[in-house]
C-alpha cells in the first residue's frame, strides 16, 4: 500500500475592507449567496449552510452540502489574524479518493485599507498518477476557494460600506 501524502492548497484575495470587517464576515459566514458556477456544480458537492458554533477553540461546526456533510473542529484562533480547523468527520464525496484533513483562513492587513484573506485546504488523495492529478485537484480547489472568497468579500465590503455610511451620517448630524 502506498502511503498517502497530504497536499496543501492556498488561495489569496485582497478585500476592500478592514481586517475586523473581513473577520466578522468570516466568523458569521453561514450561507453562500447564489449558486456556484456551473463548473463547480459539475465537479463538487454544492454547499448549503453551516450549523454550530465556530467562535472558540474546540467548537464544532457541521458544513452541510448536497449529498453529505463535513464536521469541522476549531483548533486555533488568533483573533483578526488566523482561524484553523481540522475535519473531524467526512461524510461527503469530494472527488474520487480525496479525504479532507483541515484548513485555515489567514488575514493580513495590506495598504489602502484592504485585507488579504488566504484560504488553505489540506487533503490527501489516493488518486494516481499523482504527477498528473495533483495539478487538477489543485485547480478545482482554487476554483472552490475563489467561490468562497468571493462570497466573503461581498459580505465584508458591504459591511464596510454600511459602516462608512453610518460614520458619514453621524458626522453630518453633529
Amino acid at each position: 500500500m502506498i502511503a498517502e501524502q497530504s497536499t496543501s492548497i492556498v488561495t489569496r484575495l485582497q478585500i476592500r475592507a478592514s481586517p475586523r470587517r473581513v473577520w466578522d464576515s468570516l466568523m458569521f459566514y453561514e450561507t453562500i449567496e447564489g449558486p456556484p458556477p456551473l463548473h463547480l456544480r459539475v465537479l463538487l458537492p454544492r454547499p448549503i449552510r453551516t450549523q454550530g458554533s465556530k467562535s472558540a477553540v474546540g467548537d464544532k461546526a457541521t458544513c452541510l452540502y448536497q449529498g453529505g456533510y463535513l464536521l469541522k473542529r476549531v483548533t486555533k484562533i488568533d483573533h483578526l489574524h488566523r482561524y484553523e480547523f481540522l475535519v473531524a468527520e467526512q461524510h461527503l464525496t469530494v472527488g474520487v479518493g480525496v479525504r479532507l484533513l483541515g484548513g485555515s483562513y489567514t488575514l493580513r492587513e495590506v495598504p489602502e485599507e484592504q485585507t488579504e484573506l488566504s484560504i488553505m485546504t489540506q487533503y490527501t488523495s489516493r488518486n494516481r498518477p499523482r504527477w498528473l492529478l495533483t495539478p487538477i485537484e489543485a485547480g478545482v480547489c482554487h476554483m472552490f476557494h475563489r467561490y468562497l472568497l468571493g462570497s466573503i468579500r461581498s459580505k465584508a465590503e458591504a459591511r464596510e460600506a454600511d459602516a462608512g455610511e453610518s460614520c458619514s451620517l453621524s458626522e453630518h448630524e453633529s
